[in-house]
């Protein structure tokens, strides 16, 4: 009856008809997984998306990111929470030469890091000229 009289809130409707997109994330939980990263980079682009669970903007960077997000992408993605895997995350930036930010994406290749970028910077990156 209230939905004939008032209609349905517009962000209600919009919950509705939205679907929510799901991106292949694979979980990067063990610091044995950066060797596989690493020699999987040698025929296909790895990414690495370091997230802060606490932080709003990181939040923020990570959505955008996932709305933006080519799912014809050929390369694997990972996720990880920085927060919960802190030894994993320090790791990543020994192996991979690269200084800790959060938000940050990581793009690796032949073993190497070939672009990374923080923040904002994220849903910057044209990813497609390093798949």
């Amino acid at each position: 009856m209230f939905k004939k009289l008032f209609g349905t809130s517009s962000s209600a409707k919009a919950s509705e008809d939205k679907q929510e997109k799901l991106l292949p994330w694979i979980a990067l939980n063990s610091v044995d997984q950066l060797d596989v990263i690493a020699d999987l980079s040698k025929t296909k682009t790895q990414l690495i998306f370091k997230h802060s669970t606490r932080c709003g903007i990181s939040l923020m960077v990570m959505n955008q990111f996932v709305a933006a997000y080519d799912l014809d992408s050929n390369a694997d993605l990972y996720y990880l929470d920085l927060l919960r895997y802190r030894e994993v995350s320090n790791e990543v930036g020994y192996k991979f030469q690269v200084l800790h930010e959060s938000p940050q994406l990581l793009v690796i290749k032949n073993g190497v890091v070939v672009a990374h970028a923080s923040h904002g910077a994220i849903n910057d990156m044209d990813l497609a000229k390093f798949v």
